[in-house]
């Protein structure tokens, strides 16, 4: 049955983004309550969490209210952050079957709660992985389904890697990130201008009409930025996660445009 606010299209904006690396003591209640509704019994989370944690059921708890579901609490309750994400994976891959209505409920009460709650992750195709602001979300999709659609596998692959890349825990893998989506936006610019040796600061040189002026300079030092923080690592130097969310949401655009570009 619908609510209230369903049934009249009313809905709060996202949340701003403030859980990453940690997983509040509500989100665990409730990956709980949801896996319950999805007709997972206490006794079978206890069973994932124990191979998850490496840790032995209690054999005095045999009934599975309240007994066992305390103790898959206390399992939980005690995991790192990081293995309660692994543990939600560990969920999804069990209710993902053919004709299972479960998998797509359990996936949609976890994304709105995600969404609501400002956690920046997401389960797709049931695995956890990064959300960005609104704004980074549709540009990176875009670009993934624009590459897609016009068979540009290898492009949509590197894609995919920087949003893997980004959604690595405990620690994201920013120089990955960062070198997988300036590589799916130079493929895309081999391919629009059929040369397929040359780099992208030297694709943007030779190639006037490729970006407009003066959006290709800017381009440039996207470019050189990217070689000179992912490729070329000093010995102290560190990346801000956001500073690779934007180079990964602007090679994202770029390659939209090149793509849209190319076909009109």
């Amino acid at each position: 049955m619908s609510t209230f606010s369903q049934r009249h299209g009313l809905e709060k904006p996202d949340a701003p983004i403030s859980v990453r690396s940690e997983a509040p003591a509500w989100l665990r209640s409730l990956v709980i309550r949801i896996a319950y509704d999805a007709g997972l019994s206490p006794s079978s989370l206890r069973e994932l969490l124990c191979d998850l944690l490496l840790e032995s059921p209690d054999s005095s708890n045999w009934s599975e209210f309240p007994n066992v579901d305390n103790e898959v609490q206390g399992l939980l309750a005690g995991a790192e952050w990081f293995q309660v994400y692994d543990f939600i994976e560990e969920l999804a891959k069990g209710l993902d079957k053919p004709g299972d209505q479960r998998f797509g409920k359990f996936t949609d009460k976890l994304n709105d709660a995600f969404r609501r709650k400002g956690v920046g992750w997401q389960l797709a195709d049931g695995r956890i992985e990064i959300r960005g602001e609104e704004s980074f979300e549709k540009t990176v999709r875009t670009a993934i389904a624009v590459t897609q659609e016009t068979g540009r596998s290898v492009a949509q692959r590197e894609l995919h890697e920087a949003v893997h890349d980004l959604s690595k825990r405990p620690t994201p893998d920013i120089t990955g990130a960062i070198q997988h989506a300036m590589a799916a936006l130079e493929c895309v610019a081999r391919d629009v201008t059929g040369d397929q040796n040359a780099t992208l600061g030297e694709l943007i040189k030779r190639n006037p009409g490729l970006l407009p002026k003066p959006l290709d300079t800017g381009v440039e030092k996207i470019w050189g930025y990217a070689s000179e923080q992912a490729r070329h690592v000093r010995e102290g130097q560190t990346i801000d996660s956001r500073e690779a969310e934007l180079v990964v949401g602007l090679a994202g655009s770029l390659a939209t445009y090149l793509v849209k570009k190319s076909s009109s």
